[in-house]
C-alpha cells in the first residue's frame, strides 16, 4: 500500500509541476525513448515465471488479429523492480507488478518522460493481481495502443509526402512518409507503395456509394466483394487471370471504428492473389461520409513473404487513421 501510495503522490506531484505553466521552476521531462510496441514489463521474476507473468503474456503478448502468422501484440520485456531506474524509466511503455498491497489498477500520463503511458496494477497475492490484469486487460491494450499510435503519426510526421492530389480528388487529406510514391491514381483510385525489403507496402485510396456496403445485412460480404472487385480492376499479378482478392478459406475480422470523428467498419484479414502463390495481411477502413452520400476506403496491405509483418502493418494502420475527410 504504501509504495502504491508513493508512486502515486509522487507521479501526481510531477504532472502537477508539469502542467502548471506559470511555476518559475517547472520540472522538465525527459523525452522518452524505446521501440514501438515494445512494452518494459517490472515484475519480479518469480512471478514473472509463474502465474502472473502467464496471465499478462496472455494478454498483452496475444495474437495480432489479421495477421497470415502468430506475433504478439506487444513485445514484452522484462525486469525486476531494482532494474527499473535510471535511463530505463525513460521507456514510452511501462507496466509495473506490485504484490503485497490492495488489488487495484491505475493508468499514469508522463510519470518520468514525454510521452509516456505507465500501468501500475497491485494485489494482495497473484490471483488478486490476476485478477486486476483479467479484468482491464482491453482497457490497457486499447491505452497502449493508441499512444503507440501516436507516437508512429509523430514520427511519420517528420518527413511527409505531399497528398494535394488526394485532396483535390477524392477529398481526403493523408499523412504518409516521403518513403511513398504514388503508383497509379487517376479521379476514383489511387494506390501509394513503399518497398521494403523482400517486399511492398501499400495503400488504396477510393470511394463507393453508401449503397454499396449498406444494401442489406451481410457487410462482411458486401465489404468482400468490393475489395474483389477492385483487385480485379487494379490489383495484377503480371499474368492474365491473377489479381488480388480476399482469401476464401477464412471470413475477415470485422470491427466498429471511427476515423476523422466518423463511423468505420474496420476488416482485417488476408489477401491473396487469384491462381498466384502470393498472400498478405490487410487493414480495410470503410469511412461512412454521409454528406457525399459515399464510404470512403482506406487500405493497407503488405506482401513481405517469410518476414515479421506486425510493424509494418502498424504503420498502415497510424497512416491510415491520420485521414481527415473533407
Amino acid at each position: 500500500m504504501k509504495n502504491f501510495v508513493f508512486l502515486s503522490l509522487f507521479i501526481s506531484l510531477l504532472l502537477t509541476g508539469c502542467q502548471d505553466s506559470e511555476s518559475k521552476n517547472p520540472i522538465l521531462l525527459a523525452t522518452s525513448s524505446g521501440n514501438i510496441n515494445n512494452i518494459s514489463v517490472v515484475i519480479e521474476n518469480e512471478m514473472w515465471e509463474g502465474s502472473v507473468g502467464e496471465a499478462l503474456r496472455k494478454s498483452l503478448a496475444s495474437p495480432v488479429d489479421g495477421l497470415p502468422q502468430e506475433e504478439p501484440i506487444f513485445s514484452l520485456n522484462q525486469m525486476p523492480p531494482e532494474a527499473f531506474s535510471g535511463f530505463v524509466r525513460k521507456n514510452r511503455l511501462f507496466v509495473k507488478i506490485e504484490k503485497g498491497e490492495a488489488g487495484r489498477f491505475k493508468i499514469f500520463d508522463d510519470p518520468f518522460a514525454h510521452p509516456q503511458k505507465g500501468v501500475v496494477i497491485t494485489g494482495q497475492d497473484s490471483d488478486e493481481i490476476i485478477e486486476q490484469i483479467n479484468k482491464n486487460s482491453e482497457e490497457i491494450i486499447k491505452t497502449l495502443r493508441n499512444t503507440e499510435i501516436k507516437e508512429k503519426q509523430r514520427r511519420i510526421n517528420k518527413s511527409l509526402k505531399e497528398d494535394e492530389k488526394l485532396k483535390n480528388t477524392l477529398g481526403v487529406s493523408l499523412k504518409f512518409p516521403t518513403a511513398y510514391r504514388y503508383a497509379m491514381e487517376n479521379e476514383e483510385f489511387f494506390w501509394l507503395r513503399k518497398d521494403i525489403p523482400k517486399g511492398n507496402m501499400e495503400i488504396l485510396v477510393y470511394a463507393v456509394p453508401l449503397n454499396q456496403i449498406d444494401r442489406d445485412t451481410s457487410v462482411i460480404a458486401n465489404i468482400i466483394k468490393m475489395r474483389d472487385s477492385i483487385g480485379k480492376a487494379y490489383i495484377h499479378g503480371g499474368l492474365e487471370g491473377r489479381y488480388m482478392i480476399t482469401e476464401e478459406a477464412y471470413a475477415p475480422y470485422l470491427f466498429d471504428s471511427e476515423i476523422d470523428g466518423k463511423f468505420a467498419y474496420e476488416t482485417k484479414g488476408t489477401w491473396e492473389m487469384k491462381s498466384a502463390f502470393m498472400a498478405g495481411p490487410f487493414v480495410n477502413y470503410a469511412i461512412r461520409d454521409s454528406v457525399n452520400n459515399r464510404y470512403i476506403i482506406l487500405e493497407g496491405f503488405t506482401f513481405a513473404p517469410a518476414t515479421a509483418k506486425r510493424d509494418n502493418m502498424f504503420e498502415l494502420e497510424a497512416i491510415l487513421k491520420s485521414a481527415k475527410i473533407d
